[in-house]
């Protein structure tokens, strides 16, 4: 369960944005997670409960969108939608691609109430 180690680097994240925001209470948190991550949405929510227990985010929801996953081929420069166990160029037959998109996570947003001056 690959989730668990994410979302324990992802809690990091937060309290490391809360403190440079000002934040004391963290509400909502939102997430992209790449298609290539094959991050399972229920375990993710699971695993980020257990890591927020006891902190600023105890009480914050997680919001999760999957990316779709981009690759170009090197060979033919052609664009396309890999699969997860198929990374063949579909015009040239090849697997000399590189990934644009889809094998990232990334913390889009941290929202919640600010300390009051």
């Amino acid at each position: 369960m690959h989730e668990m180690s994410i979302a324990e680097s992802l809690i990091e994240q937060i309290i490391s944005v809360a403190k440079e925001n000002s934040i004391v209470c963290v509400d909502e948190v939102e997430i992209e997670t790449g298609y290539l991550k094959q991050i399972i949405p229920d375990v993710m929510q699971e695993a980020f409960k257990a890591v927020i227990k006891g902190t600023i985010a105890e009480n914050a929801v997680l919001k999760i969108t999957e990316i779709s996953a981009l690759a170009k081929c090197n060979l033919c420069k052609e664009e396309f939608t890999p699969e997860l166990d198929n990374f063949l160029c579909p015009k040239c037959i090849k697997a000399d691609v590189v990934t644009l998109k889809g094998d990232d996570i990334i913390l889009k947003a941290v929202i919640g109430k600010e300390e009051k001056p």
